[in-house]
């Protein structure tokens, strides 16, 4: 079973899916996307961990996802 999820607000958005991983265990996949004044940012990237459940991995995803946010929206990531 492949598990998706996702938090946005007006400005940003942050989606997960899960999947199997070739070791076992589940990984994620995560999608950022951020609208400002200085135009569009998105990224794609996968959890470094693997994890034994996959609700571990979509939630984890979705806190890792939402740092990216925090980070950019800050001004401390510049990407």
């Amino acid at each position: 079973m492949t598990l998706t999820g996702n938090a946005h607000e007006a400005e940003w958005s942050v989606d997960v899916v899960t999947s199997p991983a070739e070791v076992g265990g589940y990984r994620c996949d995560i999608h950022v996307s951020h609208e400002s004044a200085h135009g569009a940012f998105a990224h794609d990237f996968q959890h470094s961990s693997v994890f034994v459940t996959e609700r571990e991995a979509l939630l984890e995803g979705l806190r890792e996802g939402m740092t990216w946010i925090e980070l950019k929206t800050s001004g401390a990531l510049h990407v």
